[in-house]
């Protein structure tokens, strides 16, 4: 069964030579074994940060919506997405050490752009 690239966008044959180690490696093993699996769940994490939707809208092939979210809250707890995505830029041969970002990228509220008129704030006296 050949799977929509859309939706799975790395290959299970990709995911588990570096990604798999290190998620099977956080896991904390109580309780029952995940109904699905760590691929899907990866997948379906990655969909939700790619397109923006809210993970209610998640297609329903990666499974409940709210266990995906769960997998990514707990993960998110333990820094594990951190350390994923840390081994794919060593693995990659990739560094962020410089990041250029501006309002393009970053959008600002309007409340969070400053006071009307400028920097000079209301009843403060003009510098002459």
């Amino acid at each position: 069964m050949k799977r929509d690239e859309r939706c799975y966008p790395i290959s299970e044959e990709r995911f588990n030579e570096p990604v798999l180690p290190i998620i099977e490696s956080s896991r904390i093993s109580k309780g029952r074994p995940p109904k699905v699996s760590h691929y899907v769940a990866f997948c379906g994490i990655l969909y939700v940060l790619r397109t923006g939707i809210p993970w209610r809208d998640l297609p329903a092939q990666f499974g409940q919506w709210h266990t995906i979210y769960d997998r990514f809250n707990r993960g998110n707890a333990r820094r594990l997405w951190n350390k994923v995505l840390v081994t794919l830029q060593n693995e990659a041969g990739l560094s962020f050490e410089e990041v250029i970002i501006d309002s393009t990228t970053v959008k600002v509220h309007r409340h969070g752009g400053g006071q009307k008129g400028g920097f000079r704030a209301k009843g403060c006296p003009e510098r002459g």
